[in-house]
């Protein structure tokens, strides 16, 4: 398996499911990607997965009066959280709380971008992060569809230093990617597209070895298809939700790990 290299600040380095039915997730990732749920003592409201013994992603039981759909959230890396929440502030993001911490796991916060995509930032205490990326069952790609295409790259650039470079800018397709030294880290759409009163939001990537029968397995254990599959040049990929309506893609993997559909 391919090891997740050495972090870079700014890059997605956990991911976590919020989620409305904590038991049919664990039962719908164990049967579509192999995951294994493990629980801490005395945490019934908390998993994290594993795949072959390695940390992939973390879930957790939502408040039943919570006011926020099913999703998956991005954790990008940070030296200091206290610091970070500043930023996001003074970028023009809206962070949630302020940061807490997880004794032995992290310092971390939740935030929403100028285009309203929430993401996490994550200041690691012993707490690896996923361990694998790029192979089937583990994130193979992280990109946010920005309402505001200008506003949500100069937040990112501003409140977690990215380094951008364009994959496209035509009014068709405007995407860049966040880039250090060579390795591509995540990316950013103009998703001006999205409907009235949808907000920006982020999206997961898992690898898979054949996305057609992913498709069908996610189908046949209660998930839906939000975009079927399709070939691109980065991969054939396609867009599910969970049984209880979390989005994700799953990407074929064994070749360049990303998406720009």
């Amino acid at each position: 398996m391919p090891v997740k290299q050495q972090a870079v600040p700014g890059a997605p380095y956990w991911i976590d499911l919020s989620t409305s039915d904590l038991g049919s997730a664990i039962e719908f990732y164990d049967a579509l990607f192999g995951w294994r749920a493990e629980r801490g003592d005395g945490d019934a409201d908390h998993v994290d997965f594993t795949l072959n013994g390695i940390p992939i992603a973390g879930a957790m039981q939502k408040e039943l009066d919570a006011d926020y759909p099913d999703e998956w959230t991005p954790y990008l890396l940070t030296h200091d959280a206290a610091s970070t929440w500043a930023k996001v502030s003074e970028a023009g993001g809206t962070n949630a709380f302020e940061v807490m911490t997880i004794p032995g796991v992290a310092v971390m916060g939740v935030a929403a971008d100028p285009s309203g995509a929430t993401f996490g930032y994550w200041q690691p205490l012993e707490h690896p992060g996923f361990g694998v990326i790029g192979e089937p069952g583990a994130p193979a790609w992280f990109e946010v569809l920005a309402r505001d295409y200008a506003a949500s790259l100069a937040f990112y650039e501003r409140a977690f230093d990215w380094t951008t470079e364009v994959e496209s800018d035509t009014d068709e397709f405007r995407y860049r990617v966040f880039a250090n030294g060579g390795e591509q880290l995540a990316g950013i759409m103009d998703a001006t597209w999205l409907p009235p009163g949808v907000p920006g939001y982020w999206l997961v990537y898992f690898g898979v070895a054949d996305v057609d029968a992913a498709v069908a397995s996610a189908v046949h254990h209660g998930g839906g298809v939000a975009q079927p599959a399709a070939d691109s040049p980065y991969g054939r990929n396609a867009e599910l939700n969970d049984p209880t309506g979390a989005t994700f893609k799953v990407i074929e993997v064994g070749g360049v790990t990303r998406s720009g559909e």
